[in-house]
């Protein structure tokens, strides 16, 4: 799965010559959190509702009501929003955004091609993409096998096979104690060619940890 599969196209955005609270109108009106910043045509930098608070007046300060929003009326996108901000590219591998995010820290990513922004990331397109890979939307039986073999996964899927059973999804990494946790969703089928599945993972040394 790529970026581009989950990527809100074309999204909203901001100039840095954009008032500070015609940012903040636009992300509670669109319900969004974060606006890619474009100048001239190119990403320049991205305004968050982080961004927005940090630029904002203390609610201790001394300041009045009138005071404040003549202050906070005054203040350009520009000199609140994340300059550079880290991008991927729509050709981006999923897991490489969800790396990309959480080892930057961040909550979204402007998607640009060609120096143009033509889509934004974020954790929930991440989550909806996890929960799409791992098939949490179709009705079917969740198997989790632990093996040692060299060809475990190989095994496994032409057992699967044998009996019918039609896998949906499967996710498989290594554990610390040494196995090769294989994840897959199967088809709802017979419980009796399960079983027998089962049995015969057994057999070969593998562990059979959960069905649900």
């Amino acid at each position: 799965m790529l970026v581009r599969d989950r990527m809100t196209l074309y999204p909203f955005t901001v100039g840095p010559d954009t008032p500070l609270l015609e940012a903040t109108r636009i992300m509670k009106e669109r319900r969004v959190r974060r606006l890619p910043v474009v100048g001239r045509g190119k990403l320049v930098g991205i305004i968050t509702q982080t961004d927005v608070a940090r630029a904002s007046p203390s609610p201790v300060t001394t300041l009045s009501i009138w005071e404040m929003h003549d202050l906070v009326a005054k203040v350009k996108v520009r000199s609140a929003m994340t300059r550079n901000p880290v991008t991927v590219t729509p050709d981006t591998p999923i897991e490489v955004a969800a790396f990309t995010m959480r080892d930057k820290k961040v909550g979204g990513l402007p998607v640009v091609e060609d120096g143009h922004v033509v889509g934004i990331i974020t954790e929930s397109d991440i989550f909806d993409a996890f929960i799409e890979l791992m098939g949490l939307r179709y009705e079917g039986t969740r198997l989790v096998v632990g093996t040692s073999q060299p060809a475990g996964l190989f095994e496994l899927v032409k057992g699967l096979h044998a009996h019918g059973i039609l896998v949906r999804n499967l996710l498989a990494y290594p554990t610390p104690d040494g196995l090769e946790q294989i994840v897959l969703r199967v088809t709802v089928g017979d419980e009796s060619a399960v079983s027998a599945l089962e049995e015969e993972a057994v057999k070969r040394g593998d562990q059979v940890l959960l069905r649900y």
